[in-house]
Parts: structure tokens; sequence; C-alpha cells
């Protein structure tokens, strides 16, 4: 999704072909609930995710419903948190969790190349644009955040650009997110390294910008006042908007940073059938929408329209920077380097 592996789109074919065709299969480890061969799916299913409190609580009524068999079991936090926990659980050699639902798409590729998790392809996946899916099914995306520009209203002209905000003419009056403690602020500044070069960060700090934490303080600063304009996530500025928040959502001419969600079943899974079925729920219409409706997030579904009257995916994607495999091996490869770079700008 977005990811180097992608550009392989004959293997993603393959793989969706061969994976979909064997899906419904066992796998019996010495312990923990497993689903019989020929039943419907039952048992526990942990799913590790960032995903709002609110929309998991949309999410319960139609899992049950469509698997009544299934406890879906939910470890809910932020992905920098769910990422530790995951960690410490793969050192001691005993990861709970049956999938993974966060929004780090590096945490992701990193897993896949250590072969952490299982291949397969929902059917529901085939409907999704290839550029959102591993062409090995070893994952795929289920949402889509997108960090844009915001302003508030009534204040100077919107900044256009990512660009713009190191220029000065919002000298101080611009907050960002911490990529230190924000991995969608963490995404977006390998976005904007590759583009702009380690300059970008020291062009914000010569120009006052606000580093607020997460998206939360974002939001609270250009409302407040304190700041003018900002990088937020899509998601928390439609919901504020709806809300009566006096902010505007500005594209920006450089491209927005679309982060995808993906989902991916962990190869130590005691419960694949049901794991699968519930993978199988997320991806659905029914699933999608609700992402969609509750949580102000874009669906993979092309056939869905975006949040709050936004454009679909495709249109989207054609408005986003793309994800290319060097933009990857560089959140992989220098993502410590990145941090320090920012961190060192802003301790001038």
């Amino acid at each position: 999704m977005l990811l180097p592996v992608l550009v392989r789109g004959a293997a993603l074919a393959s793989a969706l072909v061969l994976v979909a065709a064997c899906r419904i299969e066992s796998a019996a480890p010495a312990s923990g609930p497993v689903a019989s061969r020929e039943g419907a799916p039952s048992g526990d299913v942990w799913v590790y995710t960032s995903m709002y409190r609110h929309v998991l609580d949309a999410l319960e009524p139609l899992l049950k419903a469509q698997l009544p068999g299934v406890q879906v079991h939910w470890y809910q936090a932020g992905s920098e948190k769910v990422a530790s926990r995951l960690e410490a659980e793969r050192a001691a050699g005993a990861v709970r969790a049956d999938l993974l639902a966060t929004s780090d798409p590096f945490l992701y590729e990193r897993l896949a190349r250590e072969k952490a998790f299982a291949r397969y392809a929902s059917p529901n996946v085939l409907r999704a644009p290839r550029s959102l899916v591993d062409p090995d099914a070893r994952y795929a995306a289920i949402r889509l955040s997108t960090m844009v520009l915001v302003h508030r209203e009534g204040t100077t002209p919107a900044p256009s650009s990512f660009e713009a905000l190191a220029n000065g003419r919002w000298k101080g009056r611009v907050a960002i997110g911490d990529p230190l403690t924000s991995g969608t602020a963490f995404t977006w500044a390998v976005f904007c390294q590759a583009k702009y070069g380690d300059a970008y960060f020291t062009g914000l700090r010569e120009h006052g910008a606000i580093v607020a934490g997460g998206n939360a303080a974002v939001l609270q600063k250009v409302e407040s006042g304190e700041a003018d304009a900002g990088v937020l996530l899509l998601e928390n500025a439609l919901a504020a908007r709806a809300k009566g928040s006096p902010i505007q959502v500005v594209w920006p001419t450089d491209g927005a940073v679309v982060i995808p969600g993906p989902v991916a079943l962990f190869a130590t899974t005691p419960n694949p059938v049901a794991a699968k079925a519930v993978l199988d729920v997320l991806l659905s219409p029914e699933g999608q929408r609700l992402i969609v409706e509750k949580g102000d997030m874009h669906a993979v579904d092309p056939r869905l329209g975006g949040p709050r009257g936004e454009p679909g995916v495709d249109a989207l994607l054609e408005r986003a920077q793309p994800w290319t495999p060097a933009l990857v091996e560089l959140g992989l490869t220098r993502g410590g380097a990145i941090k320090e770079s920012f961190s060192r700008a802003f301790s001038k």
C-alpha cells in the first residue's frame, strides 16, 4: 500500500488469485482456541489497533452480527504505543495479537520483511486500488488518514503548501506535530525531508513554528488563536468543523500526505480462520462505510465517497504525494536520523 513492493503489479495479481483461492485454511498450534476446519469461525481474536475507540464501538455490532461465534478483543492505543507493546511481546516470544491495524506503514513493511505476517488476500481487497495492497498479500490498507493544512478563518491568507510554512510569512503562527512522539507527524516529516531536505526543519525553526505534540494539540493551538495555521489530520479537521470549529481545510499544492492504515494477520495467530473472517469484515462494504461515517477517514473501497462530502479514494490519491520505494527505505533505514535532524533543528 503505497509502499515499494507495490511496483510489482504482476506479483500482486498472482498473490491475490493464489491466496484468495485457499484463504480458509487451518493452523493448529499447541494452545489457544482454534476454529474447526469445517465449522463457522469461532473463538477469540485479538486486534491491536490505533483506530479511534468510537470507530471500534461502531464496528462491534457489525462484527457480532456477521461473526456470532467470534469474540473480538481490542487493544487500542496510539500507533507508537501499540508498536512498543508489540515489540515487547515479540521479544518475549508471546505475541497475543492475531491482527494488527495501526497507521504506521513503515512498521508494516519492517515486520513483513521479518516474516511476522501470514499471507492472506481477502476477497474484499480486490476492490481497493492496487497501490494500497501489498503484492505479496502480507498486508492491505483498510483506511486512509491524510495530513493537510488547516487555517483559522478570519486571519492572514492561508498557506498554500507545506513548503510555504518555512518561508517566514507565517512567522510564529504555525503549529506542527512532533515527529518524535506522533507517528503521523513522523510520516509527514519523512515526506518533507525527502522533498526539501534537512533545511526544511531549520526553516520551520527559524520562522518560529510551534511544535505542539500530537494532532489534538495542533488543533487546539489553531482554534485558540495561538497559531493561524497548522499541519493536521483531515479526519480531525473535519470532525472539528462539524462541531463549529473556525478552521478551514487547505489542500497543499505540494501534495497531501496520505497515511495508510493497514491490517495484517500475524503468522503466530492460533485462530487463523476467525482472524481472517474479522479481517474480511473490516474490508467489507459495511465495515468500510463505518470507517468513513464514524472515523471521518477515507475508505479504500472506491465505490464509497470520502468523509463529510469529500471525494473518494481515487480522487484523494490524485491530491497526494506518491509513496515511492525510496521514501519507504528512507523511513525504514533513516527514521532515527530524521528524528535527530528535527530535534537538532528545534534545539538551537
